[in-house]
């Protein structure tokens, strides 16, 4: 794996929580590896790129924290902005270290099989609790997952924009419910 691509794409980070008290402050859960390192990201910015919150103090609580903004907002706004995602762009995030990279920049690079035929390109990366799934939309039929692990997705190159997918035919034979139905 070589050098990583840098983009302005927006990078979930956290979410607000809703109010905390009626004194301005709200409730922000982090995604962060460390919690802490949400707040050395700059602002956080809506799904829009809008800023969303600038903090002006924060607090921990047992499992979000409790931030008081720079422009503060009533009770009622922030209640009516709980779910809302917090965004920072991807270029804002610390380089990964050596043999490492962010999932998110797995999104958009084309999937090849072992003989390096394209598959289909890397919709999203997903994690439902079993560890990380690769989503892969080909250009016909329906998008399938992969387990994104050595065994399944051996090479990945950033420089040259691809992953390499083990069997990928198998994995996309799975999710086709026409397919299962034939074998049934």
């Amino acid at each position: 794996m070589s050098s990583q691509p840098v983009s302005d794409r927006l990078i979930v980070v956290g979410v607000l929580a809703g109010a905390h008290g009626v004194r301005g402050d709200v409730r922000v859960k982090s995604f962060t590896d460390i919690p802490d390192d949400l707040f050395e990201l700059g602002p956080l910015l809506s799904e829009g790129g809008d800023t969303l919150l600038e903090p002006a103090k924060v607090k921990t609580a047992s499992d979000h924290f409790i931030v008081t903004a720079k422009q503060p907002r009533q009770k009622e706004e922030w209640d009516a902005l709980k779910g809302a995602k917090l965004c920072v762009h991807r270029s804002a995030l610390p380089p990964p270290d050596d043999d490492e990279f962010y999932v998110e920049d797995l999104v958009a690079l084309k999937a090849m099989d072992m003989h390096g035929q394209p598959v289909g390109t890397i919709k999203s990366v997903q994690n439902f609790g079993a560890g990380d799934l690769l989503e892969v939309a080909p250009d016909k039929g329906p998008a399938y997952f992969v387990p994104f692990s050595l065994k399944e997705v051996p090479e990945v190159h950033f420089d040259g924009g691809y992953v390499i997918i083990r069997d990928a035919e198998t994995w996309a034979d799975q999710s086709d419910p026409r397919k299962n139905d034939e074998n049934a």
